[in-house]
């Protein structure tokens, strides 16, 4: 199971829609995924309609070491794409794993309950550093970094998200090399001069330096986006096609080239997702009512 935290010490950048539209095209793609909501705010947890609820979620996971997958998981109407539902609705599980011996390395213990179910695990986490964070990226393969092409937003990853990375480097001394960092520049604007000089800052900003790299594929700042986030879609159900006089290419285009960037063993599964029917054959249209 290869597990990917999407983390910012920033909020407001894309965090949830590029966990949720990621793991959506990977369960489109045949991959067994599981989303996990660290989130105070469940944003993620609304995202997708459910078919089956878990009684149970990321706060029995975390405070009580719950294993067992039919307390845990809810399934979502996208076949193959499960979730743990965010529950901590006070925020207590920052305090308790603050104070508990394993606190910041409790999910990394408890991933192999789950490895055996799953090809993808993507955790959503808060947008401000904190035990959780942190815990999420300990229990990670590779840290994904989503960034808008706003100066503001580069400084802040420099001071917040990549301090974060440097300062649990010592757990290297138990073993735990903290993940690779990979920025995902996100929401462009094709024709904004402005944008695609920050973008061309943070290339050069981070090339060369170790265990950081800003991607090749950027997403573009489209309507597709909070369409498809009001109808509980993944982004390239719908937008399959680019739309006559754009610029930019189609939402299935870009997810299939950012999955293809960033999971290349299984680059030939996601040629085949065409956006238009899920894995069961029926059309995100259909599943939703026939709304156009």
């Amino acid at each position: 199971m290869l597990v990917i935290s999407i983390i910012s010490t920033k909020g407001g950048v894309g965090k949830t829609t590029t966990a949720a539209n990621l793991g959506g095209f990977a369960a489109d793609a045949g991959l067994r995924v599981l989303l996990l909501d660290l989130d105070v705010q469940p944003t993620l947890s609304s995202y997708f309609a459910l078919d089956a609820r878990a009684p149970a979620g990321i706060y029995e996971l975390l405070a009580f070491n719950e294993r067992h997958l039919d307390q845990l998981v809810s399934h979502t109407t996208i076949a193959g794409l499960d979730l743990v539902l965010s529950n901590d609705d006070r925020g207590e599980l920052n305090t308790l794993l603050l104070h508990a011996p394993d606190g910041r390395l409790r999910l990394r213990h408890l991933l192999p309950a789950l490895a055996p179910f799953y090809d993808l695990l993507l955790i959503d986490t808060q947008g401000a550093r904190s035990v959780l964070l942190e815990m999420a990226v300990l229990a990670s393969n590779l840290a994904l970094s989503p960034v808008t092409p706003e100066i503001l937003a580069a400084r802040e990853l420099r001071r917040g998200t990549l301090q974060l990375i440097e300062d649990i480097g010592p757990y290297r001394h138990l073993g735990i090399e903290p993940p690779p960092l990979h920025l995902l520049i996100n929401r462009v604007h094709p024709v904004s001069a402005n944008a695609r000089l920050i973008q061309q800052t943070l290339r050069q900003m981070f090339e060369g330096q170790a265990g950081v790299r800003v991607l090749d594929t950027d997403v573009p700042a489209i309507e597709a986006h909070p369409r498809a986030a009001t109808r509980g879609l993944p982004v390239h159900r719908e937008e399959y096609r680019q739309p006559a006089g754009r610029v930019a290419p189609s939402a299935l285009v870009t997810m299939r080239t950012l999955a293809g960037e960033l999971f290349p063993q299984w680059r030939e599964r996601f040629e085949c997702v065409t956006g238009r029917h899920d894995a069961r054959g029926i059309s995100g249209s259909e599943k939703h009512g026939g709304h156009t």
